[in-house]
Order: C-alpha cells, then structure tokens, then sequence
C-alpha cells in the first residue's frame, strides 16, 4: 500500500511562508510590468486589471484574519475591516458564497486604486506575514467568507494566501504575455497546506451522495493525502495510516495545482505523464475533479 510518509507542521508552515514571502514581490512586479489591465485575463469574463483588484481584495481580508495582538478570545469587527456588502449571506452555500465575494471584489478598486496595484499588493502581503510572525500554525482563525461555521488555522490561510498569489499571478501573466512560473515545490506546499481543508469544505454534496470512495492522492516530492468520500461527506488527511484505496492517483505538484484550479486540462496532465491513475479502481481517478466544485 506504500510507504506512509511523515511531516513537521512547524517547518512546513515556515517553508509556506517562506514561499509567500518571495511570491508576493515577484507577483508586485509582474503588476508593475503589466501593458494593459484592460487586457483578457486567465480567468473568464475577467480582465488583467479585475484579477489584480480580486488579489487586492484577497490580501486585505486574509492580513485581517489575526489581529496583530492576536490572543485567547480575540474577535473581529468584519464590518470596519470590509467594505459594506462584500461578505455574502450565511444562507448561500460554499461555492456560491465565495463566487459571490469573487464578482464583488473586483469592483472595490478605483482606476487609481488600480494605477498602484503592484504597490498595494506589497503591502498588503507584508501585513499578512507581519501579523501572522510567531504564531503556531494550529492557531484558529476565522474567515466568514467561508461561511459561519469553518474555523482555519494560520497554516492553512497562509498556504491559500499562496494558492492565491501562485494561481492568479499565472493569470495576470497569461493575459499580460509575461512569464510566470509556479515551482513544484510552490506548489507541493499549497497542496499540503490548504487544500485538506479547502476540498472537503468544497464538496458537492448532492454529487456526493451515495458515493463511497477512497483515493490514495501521492503528490512527487510532496505530501501523500487519503481522500475519503462517503455519506455525502468528505475526509483528507495526510499521513493516513495503511488501508485499502479504490484508486491510486499520482501527480506531480505543478499539474495537480492546475488541474484542480481549473488552469489546465486533465486530459494535458494525463498525456504528459504528470498524472497517472493505478490500483484497483483507476477509472475512477475522474470522478475527484468532478466531486469538488470550484467557482
């Protein structure tokens, strides 16, 4: 069944952030570099300009989820931090929520907010790093974009504030015709960090239903995740001790990013070696893209 790997989610956390740190300029200079932000952007019916202002957004509301005297019982005013009208209603669900708080946040920059995008993006990022300095990855935080219940942790907003800047820096570039690369172990780091949260929260429960499913997810170089979907419910965990898996996925980071954020096909991933389905049930290898929905 394979060897079950270990991790340190103290030097993880500290490479993630590592990796953030020397994201944030790099994506500051891409914007700085960008011809045209009226230009078609990676991202349908979203120009270069919408997605720089969507990260402007990003940054402001994950350099808030901590405040900076962060302490046993510490709250936040969500209303004095976000404009009026940004935070969807607690009704909607998950991936309606946050294609809701995507389409509003493209609009809270201004022509000159815009102008300076590279410059803001900087300095919001630096906030984020700031604030969140010291803390323990465990350390619970809460973002009601996701809705009221979801309770993250420092480690995983900052592996989606890498998520965010790694993904739509791509999409910036595209549009602008800019270079841009994503690191396997960028992206190794995004996948350990963020997403055994963010897929099971992501979950298509109605597709979900009635499926019983196991997956072995082995990411090269990266971590080993078990992907359990059963009861209309979905379980990641890494380092999952050895049992029996319906299918085997193996990918190399970079593909699985894309992949999974919609930025490539699977059908390129598969016919360049950079995924390959095996064990008992490795048709079934489609059916994981299907079952977590994205915006």
């Amino acid at each position: 069944m394979g060897t079950v790997t270990t991790f340190d989610p103290v030097s993880e956390h500290e490479k993630t952030r590592v990796a953030l740190a020397a994201a944030i300029p790099r994506l500051a200079r891409l914007l700085r570099e960008v011809p045209d932000l009226d230009a078609a952007s990676g991202v349908p019916r979203w120009t270069v300009g919408d997605v720089g202002a969507h990260l402007a957004s990003v940054y402001l509301a994950y350099g808030s989820v901590v405040p900076a005297d962060a302490g046993p019982g510490a709250s936040i005013d969500w209303e004095s931090v976000l404009p009026s009208g940004v935070l969807p209603s607690g009704a909607l669900p998950f991936v309606e929520r946050i294609t809701a708080m995507n389409d509003t946040s493209i609009g809270l920059l201004d022509g000159e907010g815009r102008a300076r995008l590279g410059d803001l993006l900087a300095e919001r990022g630096e906030t984020f790093l700031r604030i969140t300095e010291g803390l323990a990855p465990d350390t619970p935080v809460t973002a009601p974009w996701y809705g009221p219940e979801p309770a993250l942790t420092v480690a995983v907003v900052t592996g989606l504030m890498l998520s965010e800047s790694l993904v739509h820096g791509l999409d910036i570039a595209r549009g602008a015709g800019l270079p841009w690369l994503i690191g396997a172990d960028e992206a190794s780091l995004v996948i350990g960090q963020s997403m055994p949260t963010m897929m099971s929260l992501a979950l298509d429960t109605a597709k979900a239903r009635g499926v019983r499913i196991a997956f072995d997810l082995v990411v090269k170089g990266g971590p080993r995740l078990a992907v359990v979907v059963a009861d209309g419910a979905m379980t990641v965990t890494r380092d999952a001790p050895p049992r029996a898996y319906d299918c085997r996925l193996t990918v190399e980071p970079t593909a699985f990013l894309l992949v999974s954020f919609r930025r490539t096909p699977i059908w390129k991933a598969i016919a360049l070696g950079r995924m390959r389905a095996g064990g008992r049930k490795p048709w079934l290898a489609a059916r994981l893209g299907g079952l977590v929905a994205t915006p």
